[in-house]
């Protein structure tokens, strides 16, 4: 959103100033002509810390996210700064353009794909749709159309079946890279979404990339959906989100220390392990929703010989390093509580509620007998 933000300061005020940014996503910035790196402490240099106020009135008001870092300017510095373009501005080098994709590199051809986002950061896990669900998109279109799974380590992407898999295997350049090249995107209300549209056409593709957004009732559409993407939301559906996005941001509790524990934040309406505005859409939808692109005629489904081609690069990334991660905070009671659920009964006869203690060894006898003796004496 900050890099629209800067192209239309430019746009509006040509030649009246010079900006450079502090980011955490400096990728973003590169061979961007409007940035020159400034010495923060030279004369005439002033840094704006820059906020995003607007979004808390995003409910009640006419704006598109686009317009947060505009309208904080506008305020900051005195400007009538107008929106020039509907979508962000990440420019893609020339030399960069020439450069062959991951997805090129697997599948030895320039194959037309698909990148699919199918999970999420866990601090908002209100945005995760149903895997399963995407992986039934997944078998609709196996052969037509490649999918391409990304996701960064860390965060939750369950592995898809039939995707080249991608995930962990991109920085933010190279999936900036990799959307660029990219016929088409599949993803919740994330960042893939916002690339999707401010990063350029590939020569000879469509103008403007499709995408489909599987959005549900968090945030009002108005806010968040490009004019060229399918957003499928369910704002004013439910009591939850009738008079706007409900903004929430987890549907169960993790238990890991976040905010988004506290019952403010969770989830008011669960069904099948998921928002009830995100269970309210089926895979069939956004089947429908991917085939208007194709069935319009702004992009095609893969050749025979694409499709051999896809093959390869499937095959190539069946065995993916990203299962392997450790644990993290996020992650391991959700992980333990699956291995719980997963637990054969004890063949020893025992009913009822007990202790297990793992006490073997030299290391851990001690403990469990201090334990043991203690849980006698206290009855």
């Amino acid at each position: 959103m900050l890099t629209a933000a800067v192209r239309d300061l430019h746009r509006t005020y040509p030649g009246q100033f010079v900006t450079d940014v502090r980011t955490s996503c400096p990728a973003l910035w590169e061979h961007n002509p409007l940035v020159t790196p400034l010495d923060e402490k030279a004369a005439g240099v002033e840094v704006i810390e820059c906020a995003y106020p607007l979004i808390n009135r995003a409910n009640a008001l006419p704006f598109h996210c686009l317009h947060g870092f505009i309208h904080f300017l506008n305020e900051r510095l005195v400007l009538n700064i107008q929106p020039t373009a509907f979508h962000g501005d990440v420019p893609i080098a020339r030399r960069e353009q020439g450069w062959f994709s991951q997805v090129h590199e697997l599948t030895g051809a320039d194959t037309p794909f698909w990148i699919i986002g199918a999970g999420g950061k866990h601090d908002l896990t209100v945005k995760w749709w149903d895997h399963r669900r995407y992986q039934e998109v997944v078998e609709h279109f196996r052969g037509r159309l490649q999918f391409v799974q990304v996701g960064g380590c860390g965060d939750h992407h369950p592995r898809l079946d039939g995707v080249i898999d991608l995930r962990g295997l991109t920085d933010l350049r190279q999936l900036v890279r990799l959307v660029y090249h990219a016929q088409g995107v599949l993803c919740g209300v994330t960042s893939l979404m916002h690339l999707a549209a401010a990063i350029e056409g590939k020569r000879g593709g469509p103008a403007r990339r499709p995408c489909v957004v599987v959005a549900g009732g968090r945030e009002p559409a108005h806010w968040e959906a490009y004019p060229f993407h399918q957003f499928i939301q369910n704002v004013g559906a439910l009591p939850c989100c009738a008079d706007g996005g409900c903004w929430r941001s987890r549907t169960v509790p993790l238990h890991d220390g976040d905010p988004g524990d506290q019952p403010e934040w969770l989830c008011l309406d669960v069904k099948n392990g998921l928002p009830r505005c995100m269970d309210l859409i089926p895979a069939a939808e956004v089947i429908r929703r991917i085939e208007t692109y194709f069935d319009g005629g702004v992009v095609k489904y893969l050749t025979a010989r694409q499709s051999r081609a896809a093959a390869k690069g499937g095959a190539a990334t069946r065995i993916s390093p990203f299962d392997d991660q450790p644990l993290t905070q996020h992650t391991a009671r959700p992980a333990l509580e699956q291995f719980i659920r997963a637990l054969p009964a004890y063949p020893g006869g025992f009913r009822g509620r007990g202790i297990v203690i793992c006490g073997g060894g030299l290391k851990y006898f001690p403990s469990a007998w201090v334990a043991i003796r203690l849980l006698r004496r206290l009855g």
